[in-house]
């Protein structure tokens, strides 16, 4: 059985510029939770229908998995990452406030003992806050140097 993490946040960017930074594989490195790298990807960036190749490291073991690219557009990105464990996100993003309203939930399932594993571990990440940490840090690339909870909170004491 596995659980759905989801995290949202306010962004400044339009939609579109916010899903172009979704689907961009040297954007999507910068704000990841994960070190990766491609090891194949059909085209330049993440369409509806694609599929790409990644490898990257979780707990100091070196995986890799097939993405395959549900939708990338109309407001929306949804993926599913299989190899050891099975990731499955979802970002939705709408206008709202002069910026975007991001909203992205994860869910992960282990495969055998070794994904199983890995999936607990990644679980626990996702419970410390790791899903929140990435869309802050993309967040924070949209509107500067500054993170965008804070911008929002020196917002609410100034009025």
């Amino acid at each position: 059985m596995s659980r759905t993490w989801t995290a949202e946040t306010w962004v400044a960017g339009v939609p579109d510029e916010l899903l172009a930074r979704l689907t961009d594989p040297e954007l999507i490195a910068a704000w990841s939770p994960v070190p990766y790298e491609v090891l194949e990807l059909d085209g330049e960036r993440l369409e509806t229908g694609s599929r790409a190749r990644v490898r990257g490291a979780l707990a100091g073991r070196s995986v890799e998995f097939t993405v395959d690219v549900h939708q990338a557009h109309d407001g929306r990105l949804a993926l599913l990452a299989r190899g050891p464990l099975s990731i499955s996100a979802e970002y939705l993003v709408r206008a709202a406030r002069g910026g975007s309203a991001l909203r992205a939930s994860v869910s992960v399932t282990g495969r055998g003992p070794i994904g199983a594993c890995l999936a607990r571990g990644v679980e626990g990440m996702l419970a410390g806050g790791l899903l929140r940490a990435s869309i802050n840090r993309l967040a924070s690339q949209l509107a500067g140097s500054a993170s965008v909870t804070d911008v929002c909170n020196r917002r609410t004491r100034l009025r």
